[in-house]
């Protein structure tokens, strides 16, 4: 592949060297490549990174800007990154986003940063839930966009049906979508063109105080925190002494560059430049996403407007293995925070695990990954709590309390009414599979909102469904009933009123709550039952009888009990007169009663792992 492209490639590259100062805004153009998931955006990263000879051929890999181990080994992006090229006398800011619908987020800050996207969709499988949710965002942004049908080299492929669907849902002219092969690089040049055509060039003044607004972060430990920034206004020069609006702190900009792909410092950079900043920043709170930096000794007037902060969906406990890493887990917490911004966290204590935090996340493929990231960068081994959504309690006082931890759930007696908070949901499918996914939905307490055919083969079914049925496995669910070919798209609807208990685990007659949650009444048995079933089978025996209980307030619902080990103490007697056999027996009996009285059922750290799993 790369030995095919190099004479394209000599031909369209005009390099600008790093570090001089491009005041020619109409030679700039911003952009993100958006699309839903699996839809070959990284895959056309590296075709755009090898026309315009950003990368030595020799050096070239798949998926090259996909850098974390995580992102290789499951083939997806989970962090956007950014690029600086050379082609046709232009310089192109490239940014790769993440396609899944957990790392929206991700595409919304760098659509910030942009003033045009290259919409990507395969020409196998055409519009999906993502497409549709990442071009309305474009849009919401005013950016251009050059919609592309990739994959074109596929059997399957059929451009002409898919750009009559696009036209048709999106607006978007069939005429001027282009079409393209990521995986040969057949129209990736043509692409190229259309961006410098259509994609309008940046604005802004060199004049002006600096305006330079940070669009994402990271940390490295030995020059402290690196972030990726797009200047607006002004000029950022290396040496300066910079204010950083939000944070109210000051710092001097010891490197100041562009990506090509790798970090290539220059003296400065101008309005409508991304690029990144090294400022020797080590307290990783000063330097969030959204924030503006300035000049000190030039102040801008007001702060660019940022991005507001996401809301976190799926809440659950994490616990060091090892109570002693505790201040390790709130470091490392404190370092992610810093490269994702969008999941949140505070200290917590549970009496069955220790101390810990409650962290907040977008969706559970992101509380997987945040979790992994963790133990694999930070050296961690962790316990994660089931997960659970954020609860409004409306108390008989009158007053509301917001929850996100079943165990801090008023009793009963002082709850009026559970609000759960529901999604809209979004799922395009073949039609053929539309009955079974409707079964999956209404079984899951969803609520019909509109059926519409996209195309005689294509089918948008919108559903009102309780957050909490979403985030177990309902994507799985969907997958594997669809054969993959569904997609799903979900945002925020509300709160309604639901007939919700706390289903509380007891051991020893003793309330764990690492394993209570709050489910609806009608499926509460069943959760009672299958937990006390699980833990039943990981618990291992004591020296007296252990019940495992579920129990709804004072009620129980389910009970298994993990047998004793029994001593056979008569087996030193060989007939003989009965009682004394009888006073032996009971002489055990008492010991085991006390026994019971004073000990604890001790639970290995695995124990939590096994019965806590998300797949079971």
């Amino acid at each position: 592949m790369a030995r095919s492209l190099l004479p394209l490639r000599r031909a369209l590259v005009c390099p600008s060297p790093p570090g001089t100062l491009v005041t020619n805004l109409s030679r700039f153009r911003n952009l993100s490549i958006i699309a839903h998931i699996d839809h070959g955006k990284s895959t056309l990263a590296d075709r755009i990174l090898e026309i315009c000879g950003a990368v030595d051929a020799r050096e070239m890999r798949a998926q090259y800007l996909d850098s974390m181990d995580l992102e290789r080994e499951r083939g997806i992006t989970i962090k956007l990154q950014s690029v600086r090229l050379d082609y046709r006398d232009h310089v192109i800011h490239l940014i790769d986003t993440p396609g899944h619908v957990d790392f929206g987020y991700e595409v919304s800050r760098s659509l910030a940063a942009c003033e045009g996207v290259i919409l990507v969709v395969d020409a196998s499988q055409g519009i999906e839930a993502q497409t549709l949710a990442n071009c309305y965002l474009a849009l919401e942004n005013d950016l251009e966009i050059v919609a592309c049908l990739n994959k074109i080299d596929l059997p399957a492929a059929d451009p002409d049906m898919y750009a009559a669907e696009i036209e048709q849902v999106l607006g978007i002219p069939a005429n001027e979508i282009l079409r393209i092969s990521a995986k040969t690089g057949e129209g990736v040049s043509e692409l190229l063109d259309a961006v410098i055509e259509r994609i309008p060039a940046p604005t802004g003044e060199i004049d002006e105080p600096l305006q330079a607004l940070i669009f994402d972060s990271h940390f490295d430990q030995y020059r402290g925190v690196v972030s990726s920034i797009r200047v607006m206004n002004g000029e950022l020069r290396t040496g300066a002494k910079l204010k950083f609006m939000q944070a109210g702190v000051t710092h001097e900009a010891l490197e100041v560059g562009g990506r090509r792909p790798e970090n290539t410092p220059a003296k400065s950079l101008g309005p409508g430049e991304v690029g990144y900043l090294i400022a020797g920043i080590k307290d990783v709170g000063e330097a969030r996403s959204g924030e503006t930096i300035t000049e000190a000794a030039r102040p801008a007037a007001a702060p660019l407007e940022g991005y507001m902060e996401p809301k976190p969906m799926v809440f659950c406990g994490l616990y060091p293995v090892d109570g002693d890493a505790f201040e390790d887990l709130r470091e490392a917490l404190e370092k992610l925070r810093l490269n994702d911004s969008s999941f949140s966290y505070e200290p917590e204590v549970s009496g069955a695990l220790g101390f810990g935090f409650r962290v907040g996340y977008l969706g559970l493929l992101h509380m997987e990954i945040v979790r992994e990231r963790l133990e694999r960068e930070h050296g961690l081994n962790l316990i994660a709590t089931a997960p659970s959504v954020e609860y409004q309690i409306l108390r008989t006082d009158g007053t509301t309390v917001v929850v996100d931890n079943p165990a801090e759930l008023p009793p009963p007696t002082e709850v009026k009414a559970i609000l759960e908070p529901y999604f809209a949901c979004s799922i395009i499918t073949p039609s053929s599979y539309v009955g079974t996914l409707m079964e999956l939905c209404q079984g899951r307490r969803g609520v019909m909102v509109k059926l519409d055919y996209l195309s005689p083969e294509r089918v948008e079914l919108k559903y009102r469904i309780p957050l909490a049925e979403v985030v177990i496995d309902f994507f799985d669910q969907m997958k594997s009933r669809t054969q993959g070919y569904a997609s799903l798209d979900y945002e925020p609807d509300g709160y309604d009123a639901a007939a919700l208990v706390r289903v509380d685990i007891l051991l020893n007659e003793e309330a764990v709550d690492a394993f209570c949650s709050i489910v609806h009444k009608d499926k509460a048995y069943d959760y009672g039952r299958k937990m006390t079933e699980k833990l039943k089978e990981i618990i291992p025996r004591q020296q007296f009888d252990v019940p495992i209980q579920a129990a709804i307030g004072g009620r129980i619902i389910s009970r298994q009990t993990v047998k004793a080990y029994r001593k056979d103490v008569t087996a030193k007697l060989y007939g003989g007169d009965i009682t004394r056999k009888k006073k032996l027996l009971s002489k055990q009996k008492e010991g085991k009663k006390r026994m019971k009285n004073i000990g604890r059922v001790e639970l290995p750290s695995d124990a939590f792992i096994t019965a806590l799993r998300l797949d079971d």
